[in-house]
């Protein structure tokens, strides 16, 4: 058994409830929060509004050295306007679990990230965590606090 990391970030948004869960349910918004670098494509025709239970997303992208990967996620629970959790079926991770919670407060809503991970490769998958990956998910995650700021937090 490899190592499971963790990756857990918050974010206040300045909105109400339903703004945010539309925002984070619709899987079309995702390429938006993500760099472009990343080379992140939804491949899936998504014609439903909002993500639901088992729903499949199937996207392309080039974590390392512009390699396009495959990747495909099922949505495992949605608890409507509180959270939902997408895991990996198929991609570059040996576990890949992201845990999406939103909590309204007095100022809108409390975003809640929390991501676990697991690479394969046993020890150089550890050896690679510790020289790049888990640095360029940092890179992401904090690609994605700046754009939801300028989407939902312009006048702070």
């Amino acid at each position: 058994m490899g190592k499971i990391y963790q990756l857990k970030r918050e974010q206040q948004l300045y909105c109400d409830i339903q703004t945010a869960w539309d925002f984070f349910s619709s899987p079309n918004n995702l390429s938006r929060i993500t760099p472009e670098e990343m080379g992140f494509v939804v491949l899936s025709k998504l014609t439903e509004a909002e993500i639901y239970k088992g729903m499949t997303i199937d996207y392309t992208v080039s974590p390392v050295l512009g390699i396009p990967l495959r990747w495909q996620t099922e949505i495992t629970e949605v608890n409507y306007q509180k959270s939902f959790t997408d895991f990996q079926k198929k991609g570059p991770y040996k576990l890949w679990r992201h845990r999406h919670e939103f909590i309204p407060n007095q100022r809108g809503v409390m975003m809640i990230d929390t991501v676990d991970y697991e690479l394969p490769f046993g020890i150089i998958g550890q050896i690679a965590h510790g020289l790049f990956v888990k640095k360029k998910l940092n890179t992401i995650f904090n690609f994605r606090h700046q754009v939801l700021e300028q989407l939902f937090n312009p006048l702070r």
